[in-house]
């Protein structure tokens, strides 16, 4: 479920204003986790995964009796 963050060609994360892309990611997360990777003091590149959490009542519904 891991999502990186799309670069086209030209686009570099160290030259956009990659504060701007985290924000965004977080900002469309209700659970899960933001990686930033950083080569040589610079960002490049942002990765997304999300966890989807079921309630116990809809996990009861699935025992394996």
């Amino acid at each position: 479920m891991s999502e990186p963050t799309p670069k086209s060609g030209s686009q570099n994360l160290s030259n956009a204003n990659w504060l701007e892309l985290v924000r965004q990611q977080v900002g469309s997360l209700r659970y899960g986790v933001v990686e930033i990777v950083v080569h040589d003091s610079r960002v490049i590149q942002i990765e997304k995964t999300e966890r989807l959490r079921l309630d116990k009542a809809s996990g009861e519904n699935f025992s394996k009796d």
